[in-house]
């Protein structure tokens, strides 16, 4: 009963946080206005900018944010005990997490749906714009190198989750076009994309499908890396609603009706017990098989501060500043919406977050098989398996197998086969790390694109931004405001002008990852294709602490937009100081400490590392300096748009 009364208490306070705090933000600090013209509607190009149902959003939003953060990171913390775990993930979310996200979204709206790195340089000072779009470009390099590995990992362990997962590929397609194209009403294409979706995971394994699933388990890391970014820069360059969106939306169907049977197997499980595991056997009791806290886990890092990195997405990630910022600011139609999509989202990743941590310390305790597969175990015995160390539970099988047997058993509980159940959640996760790697692409290409456009000659990023220029047709620079020659010179060679192209930007995006991952791992004596793919794991140490002081700098530039407005700023301020000092700490223990980078003389990590906190500190100071003379003083205003072209805005 104690389980249950965590699960139904966490979503009961999530509801109340949404309808007071969330209300609180959305009517009385940031003033959402129904009547208010949103860049999707202003700058509507059909392919980036689209207003877009609020619900359709919230799908993007959700799975892109979610990924794979809001379960490895919390089924890792659990090491140190349930209750810090899950303090941090409720409160967190709700008071720190959820409101950057809002806030970034708000900003980024009010600033024709430019990232908040490209914000930064207008409401701090120029010089930030470049120190906050480089962080964001190391961040998103290290998604994208790492996410393939994450990918083909899941199907590898749970091969029955692979055909599943491709035809969602070609099922959004068909209903991105049905809704978009036709106008069809959003009732009919999300039954059935929900309806066929399940239909393969039941029979997805089954005759010829079975060893097509098991033909591509066996395809190296490195294919599956090289596969998977080809698929992200397609996915990054056709129009938002072709792919990426319509992906999204009905992936969060999906998830969020697997969610909804885990937290109904959940309550079944806690009233009447879990499946017999013996045919005719009694029902196990859920218990909490885990300790209230466990301080010093053997092998652990001290759990202050790695608990608060460990456990990003769930509490607050700085990746989700880019999503509300990057495509979902572009895609919102009513201001109103924003609360929904960005306050909500997080609350919901948030949710996921407390059944991620249940499943670890309660849903593997109703039953998992032993490390030689001749036995089952079941309460502490199963958790210890998982927990004995900070090494068993920290590799990635390791991280997502918990969840998977957790949750999977809470399904059993209903009475579903646990093929289904096993192969269910595999889908779960596959599926969110799959809609993270597309955004995150789509998300550098805008990056890249903001970078190059300081260096290209006479480019406007409001303009750049609405894609209404491409270079390949001006290649004698021709202003963006008039539509005059701005020089005599040629920009069709400057390399800088070529990476403003969206083809252009996505292709160096992808080939950077692509020569990350294909680098060779740690302690690898030469290289192979059958053994690479594995490269962005020399980067993935970096990540916890770079992605949680994206948090605070994106907090840095929403407190400024909002000080410049004389808003209240004290509830950006609080968790804006937490999550610059908490991720420096940690980077600089990583860096500095007894077995860090540095003795470890692990210099490409101590270069980045000691580079990220450079950039860091000097926004700070940047941020010092502009403080006094900013408030009630509105940052430079965007320039004009260019005017409609005949037909509409396009390319």
């Amino acid at each position: 009963m104690e389980t249950l009364a965590i699960a139904l208490g966490s979503l009961v306070l999530y509801l109340v946080a949404y309808h007071t705090y969330g209300k609180w933000l959305a009517r009385k600090i940031f003033k959402l206005d129904p009547d208010a013209i949103t860049p999707s509607v202003a700058l509507n190009d059909d392919k980036d900018y689209v207003p877009t149902e609020k619900s359709v959003i919230f799908g993007h939003h959700f799975t892109s944010i979610a990924g794979t953060g809001p379960i490895v990171g919390p089924a890792v913390a659990v090491i140190w005990g349930w209750v810090p775990a899950l303090l941090w993930v409720l409160f967190g979310s709700i008071f720190i997490g959820a409101v950057h996200d809002f806030g970034a979204l708000v900003v980024s709206m009010r600033n024709r749906g430019q990232t908040v790195g490209d914000i930064a340089g207008r409401v701090l000072a120029p010089r930030t714009r470049i120190l906050f779009l480089s962080i964001l470009f190391m961040a998103l390099t290290i998604v994208l190198a790492i996410f393939g590995l994450v990918i083909a990992a899941v199907f590898r362990q749970y091969p029955s989750s692979i055909f599943p997962c491709l035809i969602q590929i070609p099922l959004a397609v068909i209903i991105g076009v049905w809704m978009h194209r036709r106008g069809m009403n959003i009732l009919i294409p999300s039954l059935f994309a929900l309806a066929f979706m399940y239909l393969t995971v039941f029979y997805g394994d089954v005759g010829f499908l079975h060893a097509i699933n098991s033909y591509l388990a066996e395809w190296s890391t490195m294919t599956w890396v090289a596969a998977l970014l080809i698929y992200s820069y397609i996915a990054s360059v056709l129009p938002v609603w072709t792919l990426l969106q319509p992906r999204d939306y009905i992936n969060s169907l999906q998830l969020l009706s697997a969610l909804a049977m885990v937290v109904v197997g959940l309550v079944v499980a806690g009233l009447i017990g879990g499946a017999p595991i013996e045919t005719g056997g009694a029902r196990p009791e859920l218990e909490i098989a885990a300790p209230m806290f466990q301080l010093h886990p053997d092998g652990a890092p001290w759990i202050f501060p790695f608990l608060f990195i460990t456990i990003a997405c769930g509490a607050i990630s700085g990746f989700h500043c880019l999503v509300s910022s990057g495509t979902s600011s572009k895609q919102i139609k009513c201001e109103t919406d924003a609360q929904f999509v960005g306050y909500g989202s997080m609350l919901t990743e948030g949710f996921l977050a407390v059944l991620v941590i249940l499943a670890c310390v309660a849903g593997i305790g109703l039953g998992i098989a032993s490390a030689d597969g001749n036995s089952v175990l079941t309460g502490e015995a199963a958790y210890l398996q998982r927990y004995a160390s900070w090494n068993a539970a920290n590799g990635l099988g390791a991280k997502v197998g918990a969840f998977v047997e957790g949750s999977a058993n809470f399904l059993k509980a209903l009475g579903l086969a646990p093929g289904f159940a096993i192969a269910l959640m595999g889908v779960f996760v596959a599926s969110f790390a799959a809609t993270t790697l597309d955004t995150a692409c789509r998300l550098q290409r805008y990056v890249i694109q903001e970078l190059a456009s300081t260096l290209a000659p006479k480019v406007s990023p409001t303009a750049l931004a609405a894609e209404a220029y491409d270079f390949d047709d001006n290649v004698k620079g021709v202003s963006r405001q008039t539509g005059e020659a701005a020089d005599h010179r040629s920009h069709a060679m400057n390399p800088f002008t070529w990476l403003t192209n969206k083809h252009g930007a996505t292709i160096f995006a992808v080939v950077i990852a692509t020569a990350i991952a294909a680098l060779p791992a740690a302690g690898a004596t030469e290289w192979s294709w059958s053994t690479a793919g594995k490269g962005g794991l020399l980067l993935w140490p970096l990540f916890g602490a770079t992605n949680q002081l994206l948090g605070g700098l994106a907090f840095l530039v929403i407190g400024f937009w909002m000080w410049r407005r004389k808003l209240p700023v004290w509830f950006i301020t609080i968790p804006m100081v937490f999550m610059l000092i908490l991720p420096g700490i940690a980077m600089s223990m990583n860096i500095f400490g007894e077995t860090g980078y540095l003795a470890s003389k692990n210099w490409l990590l101590v270069f980045i590392g000691v580079a990220t906190i450079v950039l860091e500190v000097w926004m700070i100071i940047e941020a010092i300096i502009a403080w006094p003379k900013a408030k009630g003083v509105l940052e430079p205003d965007l320039p004009p748009l260019p005017p409609l072209p005949e037909g509409g805005r396009s390319c």
